[in-house]
């Protein structure tokens, strides 16, 4: 519910940054409607919309370019918008340094494009088009290659950030191993704007490699899919992803090699003699490569549901065999556990609700947990998209010490916060 907004706050608002406008159907949170968007270029002009808001109690969503904005639970209210949009500039590329910092708008295609261009990469896949860096941080999203080189929290080194009180912090630097001051980076990773809003981040960066060559082989059943993956990892071709994809009760494990031209050949050849004579290699990734197995860009109850499955690396089997006789996709890192799964839109609430259930008694027997990413309204209502946190008491402690009137994103993340 949008709380109705006066003219006060419409004007502090609209003194603290130049784009402002009413919001429109399209500016909606998940089905919840906005009062104002405000589209800031700068951090002071961010801090200012901020501190107006606070004046006010006014609550305050963030948004980049929109692509994961239904995900997690919907907010309680979001009476402001704050479309990041605007910051959208690769600040600097010290290849030298093997460093990038970028604003939060920035999509994460252009800081690739830019770090490319001396040799690098920032090592995280693009699994939704269109991702920037504000929303990759805020949702913790990550693909194939978190096997070999970790996710966002590894690779971030840096990150400036504004309270919901419109205070400007910073941590870290441009330092890999600047280790001085509380690790605000890691905190904000994964807690959907809910703690402060990110305009910038800083992250260390790998040298593209020379080669990469993807080996894949069909697997019939979950406990021949694990056997395959299990081979690999504990084997010496030091994978950069191990991954599977699953649908009525088969698939595909399909392992990425990359690095020097000589090595990557060495290492392809003894994959193969290790996955045996059904295996085949390519230079292009298997279908679907990084991107999640469901259709992004999708509104409304038209969406698909979307789960995130992670596990302890033998648990793969166990997982897989829960979706049998459902209608579900998933795709994900074997070599890590953490999978991905999709149910079509039309999949009844308590189909899902059923399969969630069986689902999450796997991943918490196994180590992991069972989270709903995204679904249409009617799942969201029939389930408990987070499912249990441990760590939720803690979890309250630190919104209040950040936003203690709980302003920022209320209600998207874990147990209402």
């Amino acid at each position: 519910m949008v709380a109705t907004l006066g003219t006060t706050a419409r004007e502090a608002v609209s003194s603290a940054c130049a784009g402002v406008d009413d919001a429109g159907p399209q500016d909606a949170v998940d089905g919840v409607p906005t009062g104002l968007v405000a589209r800031p270029t700068d951090t002071d002009q961010v801090a200012a919309v901020l501190r107006a808001c606070a004046a006010h109690g006014l609550a305050v969503v963030p948004r980049g370019n929109g692509t994961k904005l239904s995900w997690g639970s919907a907010p309680r209210r979001a009476d402001v918008l704050l479309d990041l949009s605007g910051l959208d500039q690769v600040l600097d590329h010290a290849a030298g340094d093997l460093i990038v910092a970028a604003q939060a708008g920035a999509p994460l295609a252009e800081v690739q494009r830019v770090a490319a261009q001396g040799g690098q990469r920032l090592a995280l896949d693009e699994t939704v088009p269109g991702t920037t860096v504000g929303g990759m941080l805020a949702t913790n999203t990550s693909g194939p290659r978190r096997t070999a080189i970790g996710t966002a929290r590894d690779l971030l080194i840096g990150v400036t950030m504004v309270r919901a009180d419109g205070v400007v912090a910073k941590a870290g630097g441009r330092v890999v191993k600047n280790v001085a001051g509380y690790d605000l980076g890691k905190l904000l990773i994964g807690s959907m704007g809910t703690l402060g809003v990110v305009v910038d981040a800083t992250f260390r960066l790998h040298p593209v490699p020379a080669a990469s060559r993807w080996v894949s082989v069909p697997v019939a059943d979950p406990a021949q899919a694990l056997a395959v993956s299990q081979s690999v990892v504990h084997a010496q071709v030091v994978p950069a992803a191990v991954e599977v994809e699953w649908a009525d009760g088969a698939g595909t494990v399909s392992v990425l090699l990359e690095g020097r031209e000589d090595g990557v050949a060495g290492r392809a050849a003894s994959t193969r003699e290790l996955l045996g004579t059904a295996s085949s290699e390519s230079d292009e990734p298997p279908a679907g490569g990084a991107a999640y197995p469901w259709t992004t860009g999708v509104a409304g109850d038209e969406r698909e549901t979307a789960l995130k499955l992670s596990f302890e690396l033998s648990g793969l089997a166990d997982v897989l065999a829960a979706v049998a006789g459902t209608p579900a996709r998933l795709r994900g890192s074997a070599g890590s556990g953490v999978v991905y799964a999709a149910l079509p839109a039309a999949t009844p609430a308590a189909e899902v609700a059923a399969l969630l259930a069986r689902l999450r008694e796997v991943c918490t027997r196994r180590g992991g947990a069972a989270v709903v990413v995204d679904a249409p309204a009617a799942v969201k209502a029939a389930v408990d998209v987070w499912g249990p946190v441990p760590a939720l008491d803690l979890m309250r402690r630190v919104k209040d010490q950040f936003d203690p009137d709980h302003r920022l994103a209320p209600g998207r993340f874990v147990g209402g916060l």
